[in-house]
């Protein structure tokens, strides 16, 4: 749903789109751009699952890779976040569930249920909470704090 106001009731002209039901999904300036792109590309592609399901694992990796955890695979690299206090253990959990998600996607596994829109936005709330944790609320602080 849309609100836009008539400049012209009799010919049904309307001006610029003020509001928009549901607010559409944001992806904050402060994540790293190839991170960002994989996000927007999930949250764009959300009526196609498999592939928002992939795009938000990439989106992970990439976020993992930003913050210098760049050896080895996902797995590793998640393992090594968790290890290093970067993130929690809750979070390192359901990062592997995104990522092995995403892997049955991948490696087609015909064991793996075909995921349906609520399963991408679980992927993509996970990434977008993620995102929060190591970049956007770092930023607010910094910016909070006069430092640019």
């Amino acid at each position: 749903m849309a609100v836009a106001p008539s400049t012209d009731p009799r010919s049904q002209s309307w001006g610029n789109i003020t509001d928009i039901w549901p607010a559409p999904q944001e992806v904050h300036d402060s994540i790293p751009d190839r991170a960002k792109a994989y996000l927007e590309q999930s949250i764009a592609s959300i009526a196609a699952p498999s592939g928002a399901v992939m795009l938000t694992a990439s989106a992970v990796d990439a976020m993992l890779k930003a913050k210098g955890f760049r050896e080895g695979s996902l797995y590793k690299r998640i393992e090594k976040a968790a290890e290093e206090h970067l993130i929690t253990a809750e979070m390192a959990a359901w990062a592997h569930e995104v990522r092995l998600d995403a892997n049955d996607q991948r490696h087609d596994d015909e064991e793996g249920a075909m995921p349906d829109e609520a399963d991408a936005k679980k992927s993509i709330e996970f990434a977008m909470a993620l995102a929060q944790f190591l970049f956007v609320l770092p930023a607010r602080v910094a910016r909070g704090r006069g430092n640019p």
